[in-house]
């Protein structure tokens, strides 16, 4: 067993000190009710670590407990070993970490600049070293200044998203469903913006609806079932493991 699940063969453990430490959270929306029922995370320096899972799992909720945006009832939240439990967004933002939501992540009636001074403004002077440094890991951007995000298309308007949350320099990168509703071109540009962005050495915690592609690029991952966690191990295990392909990843998943 492994922080609350079953560990096939090939887990790797995390053996520096945790970037982020989510242990036991019990988390919800309506009084009583409870999505999450004591699932545990942890993502080591320089790990890119993905979450899993049907529908209704509490993927979103455990991002959103995290990021201080959904209070958490039970559990405790760490940031390189600091207790942060329920601490607002803005606070873990100053301390370094990065959110990108599933939907409603860009502010439509302004300008990618602008999107992108938004993501800085507690920081405003760096924002000519930023924008530079961004542009050169989404090169589209710079070349859209002046568009309204509204008018981009869904693939890039993800890009300016993840853009805009790395203006600030995290050291955490959480990612919320980023391929959602995007075509498979797409999916897979964002993929390996995810990868480059990890590359650079930013820690990733990355809720992904494609299961397969996500464990195909991450180093360690979570499955979580009914708020709780049913499976950890390294991407490839996970990806290889006879239950997780039967129970969360489908038949196909076997001659891929």
């Amino acid at each position: 067993m492994s922080e609350g699940g079953k560990s096939p063969a090939g887990q790797a453990p995390v053996r520096k000190p945790p970037v982020l430490a989510a242990d036991g959270i019990v988390a919800g929306y309506v009084p009583g009710v409870d999505v999450l029922r004591g699932c545990s995370v942890q993502v080591g320096p320089g790990e890119l670590v993905g979450v899993i899972g049907p529908n209704g799992a509490g993927k979103s909720t455990l991002i959103k407990a995290v990021f201080g945006l959904l209070h958490v009832r039970g559990g405790t939240v760490r940031l390189h070993g600091e207790e942060v439990t329920s601490r607002p967004a803005h606070e873990l933002v100053r301390r370094g970490v990065g959110y990108v939501p599933q939907l409603q992540n860009v502010f439509p009636e302004l300008t990618v600049e602008e999107n992108l001074r938004m993501g800085i403004y507690l920081r405003p002077r760096a924002f000519v070293r930023r924008a530079a440094v961004i542009e050169d890991i989404f090169p589209v951007l710079a070349t859209r200044r002046r568009q309204k995000a509204g008018s981009m298309s869904g693939g890039e308007r993800q890009m300016l998203a993840m853009a805009r949350a790395l203006m600030m320099e995290p050291r955490l990168l959480l990612l919320d469903e980023p391929s959602a509703g995007l075509s498979p071109v797409h999916q897979d540009h964002v993929f390996d913006r995810v990868k480059e962005i990890n590359g650079a050495g930013v820690a990733v915690l990355m809720v992904e609806q494609n299961a397969r592609r996500c464990l195909q690029i991450c180093d360690r991952g979570y499955v979580l079932d009914q708020g709780r966690n049913a499976y950890t191990g390294t991407g490839t295990a996970l990806l290889h493991d006879e239950k997780v392909i039967e129970l969360y990843l489908g038949t196909l998943a076997r001659v891929r």
